[in-house]
């Protein structure tokens, strides 16, 4: 398990000394929720839509998953880097389990989003209604998320060679699994063909199960099922990922 350790630590470490990574993990979400839903609670002011809560609270535990969502796929990008950079390489050849070691990124990145999107539910306790105690459940949801998608993100990222690459895919997947998580907007006033997509996107289970634990308000799924979907997802892309990099090689 040393490998493991050393890797949760240095991806811990890594994310510490980046204080513009640090910065941006905190603008960005809060620039969704003042300039668009501030902007939109305005227009959504029937509250039945949004399970008898304001648009803002309704909104909140959709921001906290697509903040662990984009900073957990986007660590993969950190991959590429470490291969153009030589450390990946020293990695590989080490007499350590790759399996353990992939498994240790994999869990420092994970818990350093789960991080991130505690921060941003913080932060909108100010502008909110959520319930406090939702909060550390919540932070489950977010972990299970994370590392199913920062797991999706390695196997991706040992595949792809090129950071141009990688982030084409990033661009083209990322804003329809948000759109269709109903993060912004409720599963239930899309159309029947945006519903089914809806029903097999990762994400839509994390935001329901979050906005569950955090307003109160009964989801498209029984709790149980948000969970067991997410916790199979993280353990089936963790060891996908983990198979992978195991077969992964240096050009």
């Amino acid at each position: 398990m040393r490998a493991f350790a050393v890797m949760v630590y240095r991806q811990l470490k890594r994310f510490s000394r980046a204080r513009s990574r640090v910065a941006g993990m905190i603008i960005n979400p809060l620039i969704w929720m003042i300039f668009f839903g501030v902007g939109w609670s305005g227009v959504f002011k029937d509250a039945k839509i949004f399970g008898g809560i304001d648009y803002l609270t309704y909104l909140a535990p959709g921001i906290f998953a697509m903040t662990v969502f984009n900073q957990s796929f986007i660590s993969g990008v950190s991959v590429i880097w470490d291969r153009e950079f030589g450390f990946l390489k020293e990695v590989l050849v080490a007499p350590a389990s790759r399996k353990e070691t992939i498994a240790g990124r994999i869990i420092g990145d994970s818990v350093v989003a789960t991080v991130q999107g505690l921060v941003i539910l913080l932060l909108t306790l100010l502008l909110t209604e959520l319930r406090v105690a939702g909060i550390l459940p919540a932070l489950g949801v977010g972990l299970l998320l994370a590392v199913a998608f920062s797991s999706f993100g390695v196997s991706l990222a040992t595949k792809i060679q090129s950071m141009e690459g990688f982030q084409m895919i990033m661009a083209v997947l990322m804003l329809p699994i948000i759109f269709l998580s109903g993060a912004i907007y409720p599963v239930s006033t899309m159309p029947w063909w945006m519903r089914l997509l809806a029903y097999i996107n990762p994400l839509t289970y994390a935001v329901d199960g979050a906005r569950n634990m955090l307003t109160g308000v009964e989801g498209i799924f029984p709790l149980s099922t948000d969970l067991a979907v997410l916790g199979f997802l993280a353990l089936a892309f963790l060891g996908i990922a983990m198979f992978a990099f195991e077969r992964s090689t240096i050009e």
